[in-house]
């Protein structure tokens, strides 16, 4: 089992004939994942590598039944292109767009806080790697060969570290149930949190690897979230022991600018509440084989 994707999931590319788009379209087509079409406005009633291009998101999943879309839309139009999905009756959003000014993201949030919970999109990203159900299907941009179908999810705010964790799993012969990139931005749709009730209520998962970094609250909302609800195992590893405060380190939200936002202090807030922490990124996947072992 997996969660939000699987091999029947029909999914739509906006900005599929965008250089960008088209490459990682054939990539995820290839994978196995149902695209069904994409979305670039005027060029509705062209085709792609067979697929379908419409010019709006609704004519798209009117036509595709489609429930799910990835973004590969430029940083100045890609809120509206999220919006756009929302406002067709998408359930997943995946926003793989890096640059996307925070202002935008704030309109994005308003906008779909205006639907009631249980018809709310979920956005995943922007500025991710995407979610892949290894073996099943792929929304996103990561090499999908060194994933390896098994029963430990992973979570990450990295997508590099994503890939490291999932290659050194399968070094170990240990398998990915469904990769998340949540993306680095400080605003983004989903947080590490809603990942982690997904991974609780899926049986099929067995441990789950969380990738954090400095800046921002998420760490320390998921270390609560574990103490009060996760009953399985949670391996960490969290980015940026030396970071400087106040510099910003990679990702947008990568910045330290309050107490708690450092990684020493989110790896005791962690390891307070049973979380493993591996000590460095070439240990993930040992930190990872060692708790299961035990477990």
């Amino acid at each position: 089992m997996s969660i939000l994707l699987d091999r029947t999931t029909p999914v739509l590319v906006q900005g599929i004939t965008g250089k960008i788009g088209s490459f990682h379209a054939k990539e995820m087509r290839e994978y196995g994942t149902n695209l069904v079409g994409g979305v670039t406005p005027g060029k509705g009633g062209t085709t792609i590598d067979g697929l379908p291009v419409f010019d709006t998101m609704k004519e798209a999943v009117e036509k595709t039944g489609a429930t799910a879309s990835i973004v590969f839309v430029p940083p100045p139009f890609a809120a509206d292109s999220i919006m756009e999905a929302a406002d067709a009756n998408i359930r997943l959003c995946v926003a793989i767009t890096d640059g996307i000014p925070s202002q935008d993201m704030i309109r994005v949030k308003r906008y779909m806080r205006r639907y009631r919970a249980e018809n709310r999109m979920r956005l995943i990203g922007p500025n991710c790697a995407g979610v892949i159900s290894p073996g099943k299907a792929m929304m996103g941009i990561m090499p999908g060969n060194i994933y390896l179908p098994g029963n430990v999810g992973i979570v990450g705010r990295s997508g590099t570290l994503g890939y490291e964790a999932a290659a050194q799993m399968m070094e170990l012969g240990m398998g990915v149930s469904t990769s998340v990139g949540i993306g680095g931005d400080p605003i983004n749709g989903s947080s590490f949190k809603d990942i982690l009730e997904l991974f609780e209520a899926d049986p099929e998962t067995h441990a789950v690897v969380m990738i954090g970094e400095i800046g921002g609250p998420q760490e320390a909302e998921a270390a609560e979230y574990i103490r009060d609800h996760m009953t399985k195992p949670v391996i960490a590893y969290v980015a940026g022991l030396s970071a400087p405060k106040g510099r910003k380190m990679g990702h947008a939200g990568a910045i330290i600018s309050a107490f708690g936002e450092g990684a020493s202090e989110k790896v005791e807030l962690l390891r307070d509440v049973g979380v493993a922490i591996a000590p460095t990124p070439a240990e993930i996947g040992s930190t990872a084989h060692k708790v299961l072992k035990a477990a």
